[in-house]
């Protein structure tokens, strides 16, 4: 499990594409720094296994399969391409953004940048199928980002970056037109599911409209 407060702006250094596959050689010299085979690192919001890494050396690789090919933009990148990266919480630290799985449930496009004073409004398109997920001033995860959203419509939704975030994530830098992974809160999808499946026990009498005071 991951937070969504990335602890570093990593690269990638080299893309190997197969059929329906990739592997993916990214540069991290934080995040690897106490790697292990098998570890979880989320790159760009998206949950992959180390398989091989080198400390020394600062960085380490993945496996990229289809169905994550298809549902983020992971086969979008190139070498040189920034990244964020961030390592799977431990159970002792602080908890600073909100629950991230980096299990990402679609991609999104950038459509608007407002500057501010010190500040940026971005707002990305919404498809139909995550808007009932995303509410005003709620957490979403945007390419690995912990953020808060700030509006929010049935086609759009916004966020405010400082600088920071701005600074130290790939989101400073995306332009319109560009692509980031998406993953809404799962909170909501598991409150969903549970009222989805909510039923009236069997055995319980149906209510009445009318109501009866016992003396």
């Amino acid at each position: 499990m991951f937070t969504g407060i990335v602890e570093e702006l990593g690269r990638v250094d080299r893309v190997e594409l197969g059929e329906e596959s990739a592997r993916l050689t990214l540069r991290g010299p934080l995040v690897t720094s106490d790697a292990v085979h098998g570890a979880s690192i989320a790159v760009n919001g998206v949950c992959l296994t180390v398989v091989e890494h080198d400390v020394e050396k600062g960085w380490f690789t993945v496996d990229v399969m289809a169905e994550t090919l298809a549902r983020t933009d992971l086969g979008d990148l190139a070498a040189g391409a920034p990244v964020n990266l961030e390592r799977a919480m431990a159970a002792s630290a602080r908890f600073g953004g909100h629950i991230v799985q980096g299990h990402v449930d679609g991609t999104a496009t950038v459509v608007e940048r407002v500057p501010g004073d010190r500040w940026e409004v971005v707002t990305f398109t919404l498809s139909p199928a995550l808007a009932r997920y995303v509410v005003e001033k709620g957490s979403i995860t945007v390419d690995g980002v912990s953020l808060t959203v700030s509006d929010v419509t049935e086609r759009t939704f916004s966020v405010s970056l400082i600088p920071t975030t701005l600074a130290m994530t790939t989101l400073g830098s995306k332009a319109v037109g560009d692509t980031v992974n998406l993953e809404v809160d799962v909170l909501a999808k598991y409150v969903e599911r549970l009222l989805a499946g909510r039923t009236l026990p069997a055995d319980l009498p149906t209510p009445s409209t009318t109501s009866e005071v016992h003396a």
